[in-house]
C-alpha cells in the first residue's frame, strides 16, 4: 500500500505499505474520519447519500484499527489534521484523499473530483489545513463518536 500525501508523494518515511497491513483487506474503499467532528460526520453523510451502491465503508480514527494503521503510517492518533482513504492498495490523505473520494463515485461528483484536480496540491492543501484548524469552531465537535442508524451499520468498521 502506498499513501499518497501531500502533492502525491509515493512514501511517508520511506516505507512503502502493502494491503496485507490493512485492517480492513476485504473492502476496496474505506473513509477514515474523525468521529467526533460534526464537518467530518456531515461528509460521512453526504457521501452515503450519494452513494446508494454502497462502494464506500466508514471507520473512526479513533477505533482500535484505525490507530494501529495511525501509527503505521506515523500519523497523528489524536488531534487529528487529516482524514484517510483507503483506495485498493493505496491510502490518499488530505485534500487528495478527498478528490480520491469524488472521483470515485460514480456520479456527476467524479467530473467535481477531476476538475478540482487541476488546482495544484499545495494550493488544495493549503485550504485545506486551514478547515481542519477551524472545523470545531465552524461546525462543532461530539462528545461521544458517531453512532450509526442500524440502516448505516454494515457500511461501518471497527
Amino acid at each position: 500500500m502506498y499513501l499518497a500525501s501531500r502533492c502525491d508523494e509515493i512514501l511517508i518515511m520511506g516505507h512503502a505499505f502493502k494491503l496485507s497491513t490493512s485492517p480492513w483487506p476485504d473492502y476496496d474503499r474505506v473513509i477514515l474520519f474523525d468521529g467526533l467532528c460534526n464537518m467530518c460526520n456531515a461528509f460521512v453523510d453526504w457521501v452515503i447519500k450519494h452513494d446508494p451502491e454502497g462502494r464506500f465503508a466508514f471507520a473512526p480514527l479513533q477505533s482500535e484499527s484505525a490507530q494501529c494503521l495511525l501509527k503505521q503510517l506515523g500519523l497523528k492518533t489524536q488531534d487529528f489534521e487529516t482524514f484517510l482513504y483507503l483506495e485498493h492498495d493505496s491510502v490518499f490523505i488530505k485534500s487528495t484523499a478527498a478528490l480520491q473520494i469524488l472521483r470515485a463515485m460514480k456520479t456527476r461528483w467524479s467530473c467535481v473530483g477531476k476538475f478540482l484536480a487541476v488546482i495544484p496540491c499545495p494550493i488544495r492543501d493549503a485550504v485545506y489545513d486551514w478547515i481542519v484548524k477551524h472545523r470545531y469552531c465552524l461546525m462543532g465537535k461530539r462528545k461521544i463518536c458517531r453512532v450509526p442508524s442500524v440502516g448505516e451499520q454494515h457500511r461501518f468498521l471497527r
